[in-house]
């Protein structure tokens, strides 16, 4: 009856399959009936929903679906130069010398040549698009190689070969082990125990391992929901040759999974490319600018109304002096046709507007990226920021954002594999009062574990996993000597689950398990000699020390986020019966006999070391049981699993029953490992004041432990609040209830500030005062009602009173709005770190997007704007060269405005001894080289070089990042008195050269007090002053800065005297007109006294300034400098520090941080082989090629027996 019966299913099996290849053959054999599967929802078909059958192309392409490629890159061939030029020029500096070019193109107004303008414009313009071509060009490459990545697609009956981007809907796609998943895929197949599959989705939610179900009835023709952003939802109904049945999210796999631990699989395209829910997650990709950008566009705005205020200034001068003074001139300078005071005035604005741009020069905008540039490759070069074991190094994917990382205030981090490794490891545990896991050297002192410490030989178990560290040799040699409780706790561990083996030769077996935690305690009881071997739905096979022993399985007690805990029942060789039990303490506890009361006392204590170390904690227990109490708690299970009202009611209440009286064994603790410097790392940015939000797809408790883990979450802490409503109303008023806890005296309404931050108006809501420290962990349920717009504000009041914030079981939606609500109304900056696929849209959104190229694909780091392989990596990205950037880039700017203003004003004051005629005070050839020259390379060295402290005293002094967050190195207030400082050396590099030269002589007589000379003068002096203010401003002296500021000297004096000789002025007469000025001029004593008397009143001020404030009001850098001096050596790198032992009775257990688990699959019976499924597939495919030699793996596969698990 048996194999009638599995004949009946493989027949029907095979009959819809058919049905799957050759869909419309088919169709009409069944009269149409709709069935429902146990717990699936139904599907509403509306306008909208999408309709695809299996491998009929065009009947799919009809419907013009998205393909499988997809693009990230901005521009083509063609678009590439007309749209990056047209980027450009929305950059208002761009197109106002785009401007200035055409008034000089004017010889009524033009006092400059042309070429002072298109130089130093084709400069920026060309270095602009070939960093823009670059980086798109890298974009294109990260494109080609994700589209042209291979996949196996079912075609005609045969296996080909395709590309990812040549994949459309409707086609079968064949997955491999380890492979990532191709699209959106309805599951068909696989090569599992009970027709399961295992993916990582660790890159969309988290989650490590989970199992989706395959569907056995395939048909060809599917509805479905549109495309959307939802993870954890699908609905859709599934055509079996005129049967239909309902899908859910079960059933699919998503783009930016990978299979694991499965042979292969086999699934169907619902989406593709930008219409997975992966790319329907990622969100738009933004023109990120920094705050730096957005002031500077602010600073433009004023520099071009106060530029406009002086040339209206200077046009109604000469307006004037035209109208008093100007008919004495007309005999040398005769007016043309119909010109007057008023005609001269409006052409003498236009004509300033051309002398006076140097107070916005274009130059600026080339050192901006040059700086830039530079500063990206310090990133990218920097050997302590490179993972040897990776081969990765730091990378700087974009150029423009260096100086953001100096202001960093919120950081919101993913968790799985960028604050873990996503490893679970068994560290310790507690059998009969005693602690085992713990390394102690001679003198009984706790010896901190390290690679080098002695681990635990398992040679003498054949069976044991070579990958297994445990260093507490005692507990091996307890087990050898046969201790009865050790044993026992060990034999729990290798029974109490529902891990599925799979051991592909003899001895080499691995776990598959729905939880990591699980796969832990497995494996450690499988080195310590209680390997767990197979499993059918009725036994499991043990080795116990070497004799194998068969256990028959007769109940699952499931776990749920209700019962937390799990147990089974199972009859020993010898016929007896026992139940083992895990779980949650708290719950285990409850329910022990009187007798284990002693014991149970000290393993509580065990329990809180472990937990005050941050391991995940399971209470373990046993109870024997009578067989006739069990056959009448076996009826009475029976109907309570069959009662069709309240039935999880009763089965719990049946649970209650038999798991009382329980004996304890002890507890176990697995440890979550976090990344290397984890903790060290949000303990230091910490000190620098950056708040660290936790944002995750993982279950609250996981998200709980790792907080605990990195010392977000403390027990110091006043309070932890716990947002888990399931309303509108509750979240509200846990949210409110929370924030008055903290603040008793805040208001209803939140203080909000109207701020143009960043360029935009918005309303910032300020800081709010809160005594102590709190934490906040809110689930994602929660956060969707708290993100409503009628609560968010109160969730941000509430969130950011709170030291830490974790936010658990997020969409990556919800992420992006997370951070987009702190980005909105907070003053702040915001940095998003992330490793996976659903951490792309916060990465998007952030101010800063930084990816972890680590071991779940490139998708984060594809979208990031920085990337290196570990966590601990960001506090020196933060901290040195974040820092040092915005240090550099605030100095080059204050530099870079103060020469060019003192520059400018200085034309501004002479405008007033020329009668207002737009003469220039300096040399033509002055004006043009005096940016692209004279001033360029010093200042870029600077701003390339310098560093207050060096990276050693970056990390001892964390707070030194500080006045970043606050802006305090360049601000409006900064900019306002950078004007007046040039201003006051403009009236000193003026009116001193111009007293020292009024009726001055030479030595031999003759008169010098000409205006070549002067200009000469001026000039000089201004170049020699800005060149001592520059080294003013140098706290750190390299070779090179050294080298281009004694080398710009040299150069100008070259230059000067070149161009001023007689060759030149012979060969370019108009070009050239100062023949002789410089050697006349500069050999004379009182030229020198006057450079030496402007130089030292210049920055005079300037001395005198720092010298006071470093006195009486000294800033956290000058302090540090201070001790810098003081030092005699650099300070070493901070010692390891050894974790302190804490005890704390918060408890971590796993069992808390599951879902209900897949008991009744165990015991089920469903079990098939994991090659049944491929053999018949194989055998329908050969039936259709009429063939036998259609081969899935390059080979026929050879028939097997089937044989249970």
């Amino acid at each position: 009856m048996a194999d009638l019966f599995s004949l009946i299913v493989l027949f029907e099996e095979f009959y819809t399959v058919l049905c799957f290849v050759f869909p419309e053959t088919t169709a009409k054999t069944k009269r149409k009936k709709t069935v429902t599967l146990p717990f699936f929802p139904s599907f509403v078909a509306c306008a909208k929903e999408r309709h695809l059958r299996a491998n009929d192309r065009e009947f799919n392409l009809s419907f013009k679906y998205a393909n499988n490629a997809i693009k990230t890159s901005k521009y083509n061939v063609f678009t590439f130069l007309p749209l990056n030029l047209f980027e450009q020029f929305q950059r208002l500096a761009n197109a106002y010398f785009v401007f200035l070019l055409i008034l000089q193109l004017i010889p009524q107004i033009s006092s400059l040549s042309w070429f002072t303008t298109v130089v130093p414009l084709l400069l920026v313009l060309s270095m602009t698009l070939a960093k823009d071509l670059s980086d798109d060009i890298t974009r294109h490459k990260n494109d080609k190689q994700v589209n042209n990545r291979k996949v196996e697609l079912l075609i005609n009956g045969e296996l080909k070969s395709e590309k990812w981007m040549n994949v459309q809907v409707g086609d079968i796609v064949k997955l491999e082990n380890n492979e990532f998943v191709t699209a959106d895929l309805l599951l068909l197949s696989s090569s599992e125990p009970l027709n399961l599959i295992y993916i990582e989705t660790a890159e969309l939610d988290g989650t490590l391992i989970k199992y989706t179900i395959s569907i056995l009835y395939i048909s060809g023709e599917v509805r479905c929901e549109p495309p959307n952003n939802r993870l954890d939802k699908f609905t859709g109904t599934l055509t079996v040759g005129g049967e239909t049945f309902s899908l859910d999210n079960e059933r699919i796999l998503l783009r930016g999974c990978t299979l694991r631990n499965s042979d292969w699989c086999f699934g169907l395209v619902v989406f593709g490319g930008p219409d997975t829910k992966l790319m329907q997650n990622s969100g738009k990709s933004i023109f990120k600018r920094t705050s730096i950008d957005h002031l500077m566009n602010f600073l433009v705005m004023f520099i071009f109304g106060f530029l406009a205020f002086m040339c209206t200034i200077l046009s109604i001068g000469n307006g004037i002096w035209e109208y008093q003074e100007g008919n004495s001139f007309i005999s040398f300078l005769p007016r043309a046709d119909g010109a007057n005071a008023s005609l001269s005035a409006f052409l003498t604005f236009w004509s300033y507007v051309i002398i006076l741009n140097t107070v916005v020069p274009i130059s600026l905008y080339v050192s901006v990226e040059i700086l830039r540039l530079g500063n990206s490759y310090f990133i990218d070069w920097d050997r302590k920021m490179y993972h040897v074991k990776s081969d990765t190094p730091a990378q700087a994917r974009t150029t423009t954002l260096n100086e953001e990382l100096g202001q960093i205030k919120y950081i919101f981090s993913d968790k799985t594999g960028t604050l873990t490794q996503n490893i679970m490891t068994f560290n310790r545990c507690s059998i009969n009062g005693k602690s085992y896991g713990e390394v102690v050297d001679f003198a009984g002192q706790r010896v901190e574990v390290t690679e080098k410490t002695e681990k635990v030989d398992f040679s003498w178990n054949s069976l044991a996993d070579p990958k297994f560290c445990f260093h507490d040799h005692k507990l091996v040699e307890v087990v050898k000597s046969g201790s009865p409780e050790v044993q026992a706790f060990f034999r729990l561990l290798a029974l109490c689950h529902t891990v599925m083996p799979e051991e592909k030769t003899e001895g080499e077996l691995f776990y598959q398990a729905q939880s990591p935690d699980e796969g832990a305690l497995v494996t450690a009881a499988r080195n310590f000699g209680f390997v767990f071997r197979s499993r059918t739905p009725e036994t499991i096979s043990l080795v116990e020390m070497g004799v194998p022993t068969t256990y028959e399985l007769l109940a699952v007690l499931d776990f749920n986020n209700v019962r937390k805990r799990m147990s089974v029942i199972v009859r020993n060789p010898e016929g007896k019966l026992t139940l083992y039990c895990k779980g949650a303490d708290t719950i285990i506890f409850e329910r022990l006999h009187p007798l284990s009361s002693k014991l149970m006392e000290v393993t509580t204590e065990h329990l809180n070391e472990y937990a005050g170390e941050g391991l995940r904690t399971l209470a373990l227990a046993y109870k024997d049981l009578d067989e006739d109490k069990f056959e009448e708690w076996k009826k009475r299970h029976h109907e309570a699993s069959t009662s069709l009202e309240d039935r999880e009611a009763k089965l719990d209440a049946i649970y209650e029953e038999i798991e009382k009286d329980l004996l304890l064994l002890g507890a176990s603790a697995v440890e979550d490992k976090l990344q290397d410097g984890v903790p060290q790392t949000i303990e230091q940015l910490a000190k620098a004041d950056i708040k660290i939000w936790v944002l995750t797809g993982d279950k609250q408790e996981t998200a709980e432990n790792i907080g605990y883990s990195c010392n977000m979450l403390r027990e110091e802490m006043k309070e932890i609040f716990i947002v888990a409503s399931n309303t509108a109303e509750e979240v509200r008023e846990e949210l409110v209830n929370a924030r008055k806890k903290m603040s008793p005296e805040s208001g209803d309404e939140p203080p909000i500030e109207k701020s143009r931050f960043l360029g935009k108006k918005s309303q910032v809501v300020e800081d709010e005062k809160v005594d102590g420290e709190y934490g906040l962990v809110i689930n994602g349920h929660s956060l969707a009602f708290a993100l409503q717009k009628d609560m968010q504000l109160e969730l941000l009041r509430t969130a950011c009173m709170c030291q830490t914030v974790i936010c658990c079981r997020v969409t990556p939606l919800q992420k992006a709005q997370v951070v987009e609500l702190v980005k909105k109304h907070k003053k702040a900056v915001t940095l998003a770190i992330g490793d996976g696929a659903n951490d792309v849209s916060m990465i998007k959104t952030a101010h800063i997007g930084v990816g972890i190229s680590g071991q779940e694909g490139m998708q984060a780091v594809l979208s990031s704007d920085f990337s290196f392989a570990q966590f601990r990596y960001l506090q020196r990205l933060l901290l040195v060269h974040g820092r040092w950037s915005y240090l550099r880039m605030c100095k080059f700017l204050r530099y870079f405005f103060y020469k060019n203003f003192t520059f400018t004003f200085v034309h501004f004051w002479y405008g007033f001894f020329c009668g207002f005629s737009a003469q220039t005070v300096y040399d033509e050839w002055f004006i043009t080289l005096y940016n692209l020259v004279y001033t360029a390379l010093p200042v870029i060295g600077l701003s390339l070089f310098d560093q207050d402290v060096n990276d050693r005293w970056s990390f001892q002094y964390p707070q030194l990042y500080a006045p970043g967050q606050l802006n305090q190195y360049f601000s409006k207030m900064a900019f306002a008195r950078i004007l007046l400082h040039s201003c006051y050396s403009s009236l000193i590099l003026f009116f001193v050269p111009w007293a020292a030269m009024c009726d001055t002589v030479r030595d031999d007589g003759k008169d010098i007090a000409d205006y070549q000379s002067f200009a000469l003068l001026a000039q000089t002096c201004l170049l020699i002053a800005v060149s001592v203010q520059l080294g003013l401003d140098t706290y750190y002296w390299t070779a090179v800065n050294q080298f281009f500021l004694w080398g710009s000297l040299s150069v100008y004096f070259a230059v000067t005297f070149t161009m001023y000789s007689n060759g030149m002025y012979l060969i370019f007469t108009s070009s050239f007109p100062f023949i002789g000025t410089a050697r006349n001029s500069l050999n004379q004593p009182n030229m020198w006294l006057t450079i030496f008397l402007t130089t030292i009143l210049c920055i005079l001020p300037v001395v005198a300034k720092r010298f006071l404030f470093i006195q009486l009001k000294p800033a956290i850098n000058d302090k540090v400098r201070h001790k810098v001096r003081q030092a005699k050596a650099v300070p070493l790198p901070p010692p390891r520090k050894f974790p302190q032992r804490r005890i704390s009775t918060r408890r971590s257990g796993y069992a808390f941080s599951h879902a209900r688990g897949y008991g009744d699959l165990v015991t089920s019976g469903r079990f098939l082989h994991k090659d049944y499924f491929y053999h018949y597939f194989v055998s329908l495919l050969r039936l259709v090629n009429s063939s036998s030699h259609c081969k899935l793996h390059g080979k026929e596969q050879p028939a097997k027996s089937s044989k249970r698990l």
